[in-house]
């Protein structure tokens, strides 16, 4: 997911983007410990997807306090 894609989004989506993202993490551990994942780069993917996400979202949220 590209920084352009996540500013367009409002705080409600980002929120909803986060939580989606935070469940496919979960599954992916999952799978990992079962020995079931077969796309290990997503697991990097998600990560960097999610701090992508926090980091706008934080931006957002100073820049209404300011």
């Amino acid at each position: 997911m590209k920084a352009a894609e996540i500013r367009s989004k409002t705080a409600d989506q980002l929120n909803d983007e986060l939580g989606a993202l935070k469940k496919e993490q979960f599954n992916l551990r999952f799978q990992k410990a079962t020995g079931q994942l077969e796309k290990t780069a997503r697991v990097k993917q998600v990560r960097k997807d999610i701090a992508r996400i926090k980091t706008i979202a934080a931006e957002k949220s100073a820049g209404k306090k300011a």
